[in-house]
């Protein structure tokens, strides 16, 4: 009896791991149907003929609708209201799961989930063992596509319009988070320069929320001259590896993590050149993955240890302890550092 039980635990374990990719695509499928703006929209929750009508699918639909509600129901992102007026069927409202994926909604992560599970995206994975098995020194992402992602990206626009969408979603709740309640780390700073700041979402939330920075982004020029003008962030095109403009610190939202050790100390000793001293307010501000070897929080731990997987077949680089971390600091020429821990990621700021 006892043997029986640990094989159908251990067959449910297996299984569990083979659904979650499903259910990833069920999520999408919500998203995309447009379901958490429909319920948001409606204010209370909503009855599910009214849900159908509401969406742009047919009314024979709305048994099979019913179906892909009761899962994401399961799984936290949608909560069910029994029927209380005899009509026979069930209403739905948002978790503050759903809430994140209302597109009008500030922080909306609804392009992060459509971006990052497009086909597009996950096929390079389907090669991943054949990786393993060969001697490239090539990505994954690389040896399915024939060049590097960043170059695939530039010659496939609409894929980059998709990913840069998805990027800017995820930042949207990083940098909410990060003038929230990490307002120190820009205590006395009178400039900032956000290194590979893309559109410049997360240098316009920090000049928004400290209006006494003089904001820059510094990112290639094919990609600041995309960013709309604002007279609180000045745009300026380089390459970080060669160069990087003055200010009293430097700002790397998740960039680290895409290079090799070698190109981290690179920029950041690029970085070292570019900021005053530590006594005259100079430092480097990096907000990224520091993984936790101590499992403590077993969700934070699992998306640390996925994101690693997916830098290592995409771009090469990796997540790292703090103690590979301090590794690159110090030969960069940096003698200190301070981690916040933001959920998965950190707030690291480090000192000259």
């Amino acid at each position: 009896m006892e043997q029986t039980k640990e094989l159908l635990q251990a067959q449910t374990h297996v299984g569990h791991h083979i659904r979650g990719n499903l259910i990833s695509m069920f999520l999408k499928c919500a998203v995309e149907l447009g379901i958490p703006d429909a319920i948001h929209a409606h204010g209370q929750p909503l009855p599910l003929s009214r849900l159908v009508s509401s969406l742009p699918i047919p009314q024979s639909k709305a048994p099979s609708l019913r179906r892909l509600l009761r899962l994401l129901a399961h799984t936290g992102f949608f909560t069910i209201h029994p029927d209380h007026d005899s009509s026979g069927e069930d209403a739905y409202s948002l978790t503050p799961s759903s809430q994140l994926l209302v597109r009008s909604c500030p922080t909306s992560l609804a392009s992060y989930v459509i971006g990052f599970l497009d086909s597009r995206m996950l096929s390079p994975l389907q090669l991943l063992s054949a990786w393993y098995r060969s001697e490239q020194s090539a990505t994954v992402a690389e040896m399915a596509r024939g060049m590097p992602v960043w170059e695939w990206a530039r010659a496939n626009p609409d894929f980059n319009v998709l990913f840069n969408e998805a990027t800017a979603s995820d930042t949207s709740v990083v940098a909410k988070v990060v003038v929230t309640d990490c307002k120190a780390a820009f205590h006395g700073l009178r400039s900032l320069v956000d290194v590979g700041g893309g559109n410049g979402m997360f240098a316009r939330a920090i000049a928004e929320a400290f209006p006494h920075i003089k904001c820059t982004v510094y990112d290639l020029p094919h990609v600041v001259a995309t960013i709309p003008k604002s007279s609180a962030v000045e745009a300026i095109g380089g390459d970080m590896f060669e160069h990087i403009p003055s200010a009293d610190a430097v700002f790397l939202k998740l960039i680290m993590h895409m290079l090799t050790e070698e190109q981290c100390v690179k920029i950041l000793r690029r970085c070292k050149d570019a900021i005053p001293k530590r006594e005259e307010g100079g430092k480097v501000i990096i907000v990224d993955m520091v993984l936790n070897s101590e499992k403590e929080d077993y969700m934070v731990t699992e998306a640390q240890l996925v994101s690693d997987l997916v830098m290592l077949q995409a771009t090469g680089g990796k997540e790292r302890e703090e103690h590979e971390w301090k590794k690159i600091f110090m030969e960069a020429g940096f003698v200190d550092c301070r981690v916040t821990p933001l959920g998965a990621r950190s707030l690291i700021e480090v000192f000259p």
